[in-house]
């Protein structure tokens, strides 16, 4: 996962309301076994109407997205977060997510921003014509008409985000400390780490062996 300090570019301006994860990425989709190329599939209903903004060419490879509240409901499927990925966004803007969505949010590289729904509509209004930052460092979305709106995240969240670490990458982040944890373990308990054999035992009478 690619350490993210910063995300900033056009936005989509869309501020739709309960987005649940089948309208971002459809069940159909969820056959394959990779996360590449679920960019294609997501918002699929979405992009079958015409003039939709995910096709709009103003907007192509926005790295951020600008949703209504309850954005990422219904199922938990991770295939969200890995659709989003694969079509640029890095990170998302809502009054309120799925904390399941969230979740997986942060554990694929995308920024999931709360902000109240009176900064959301300033914020659609300016997505149309101009670029929208988000910034972990400072904390505050920012417009180039001098908007600043802070918002809040966990800060371990916030650590794994600028950091790009996953639960993969804080493990091995780990290695020196386990590693002596696990030698202090062998030296202690020996028993614990000799390799041991059970002989076969035969026990006559009854039938049985």
């Amino acid at each position: 996962m690619e350490p993210i300090t910063k995300v900033e570019g056009r936005a989509y301006p869309w501020g739709a309301k309960n987005i649940d994860t089948d309208i971002i990425i459809p069940a159909h989709w969820l056959k394959t076994t990779t996360r590449e190329g679920l960019g294609k599939g997501a918002f699929e209903s979405v992009r079958a109407e015409p003039d939709n903004i995910f096709d709009d060419p103003r907007y192509a490879g926005a790295p951020v997205l600008i949703a209504g509240e309850n954005f990422g409901c219904g199922s938990s499927r991770e295939h969200a977060a890995w659709a989003l990925t694969d079509m640029g966004v890095r990170a998302v803007i809502a009054p309120s997510f799925s904390d399941i969505f969230s979740g997986n949010a942060i554990k694929n590289g995308i920024v999931t921003v709360v902000l109240p729904q009176d900064a959301i509509d300033r914020l659609v209004e300016v997505a149309k014509t101009d670029m929208v930052a988000v910034d972990l460092e400072t904390m505050t979305v920012t417009t180039p008409y001098q908007d600043r709106f802070p918002f809040e995240l966990d800060p371990f969240r916030r650590q794994c985000l600028m950091e790009g670490l996953d639960e993969i990458g804080m493990t091995l982040a780990q290695d020196t400390a386990i590693s002596k944890y696990e030698s202090g373990v062998a030296s202690a308990r020996p028993w614990l780490h000799q390799e041991s054999g059970h002989a076969g035992v035969a026990v006559e009478g009854n039938g049985r062996t």
